[in-house]
């Protein structure tokens, strides 16, 4: 378990981030048009993962915002924007914003919370995921985490982007 802070208050995690060098832990989530999204989506590009627990939150709408930005530039990668959000609130969103860099999905109802170490366990928050980031180089190896230490910190991009 990991432990992180919400407003400076202690909680709890399921687990740990996968170790850098790992492969990474299988994974199905839901995207928009009724695609399901697994590591082998994206065989042979680098994925970075930026994971929040709600997008109607600054700081998680932020992160969405500052991914799509940046993703224009990157070659051969993809950015997936997922949460424990529904489907239909997180594409609505990036819609709305009109970000369309990113794909978003959701973790909802799935294992990728537990598998990724990720899932709260206590709190206001508990069974949303804790913020997070996670690039996957193109062989399918964890290059780079990033579990944010205070859940309404930005997570640090330049780090993420660094890692690919």
């Amino acid at each position: 378990m990991a432990n992180i802070l919400r407003r400076g208050e202690p909680t709890t995690t399921s687990g740990e981030l996968p170790p850098v060098g790992s492969p990474a832990p299988a994974f199905d989530v839901a995207s928009t048009g009724d695609v399901r999204l697994t590591p082998s989506t994206w065989t042979g590009t680098r994925v970075v993962l930026n994971i929040f627990p709600n997008i109607e939150t600054g700081v998680c709408q932020t992160s969405v915002r500052t991914f799509n930005e940046r993703a224009s530039s990157l070659s051969d990668t993809v950015v997936v924007c997922l949460s424990n959000d529904e489907l239909e609130t997180l594409a609505g969103f990036c819609a709305a914003e009109g970000l369309d860099n990113v794909v978003v999905a959701s973790a909802k109802g799935t294992s990728f919370g537990d598998d990724y170490g990720l899932t709260i366990l206590d709190g206001p928050l508990a069974d949303r995921l804790a913020r997070a980031i996670v690039v996957i180089s193109a062989d399918g190896t964890v290059s780079h985490t990033e579990l944010v230490p205070e859940i309404a910190q930005e997570p640090d991009y330049e780090a993420a982007l660094s890692a690919l």
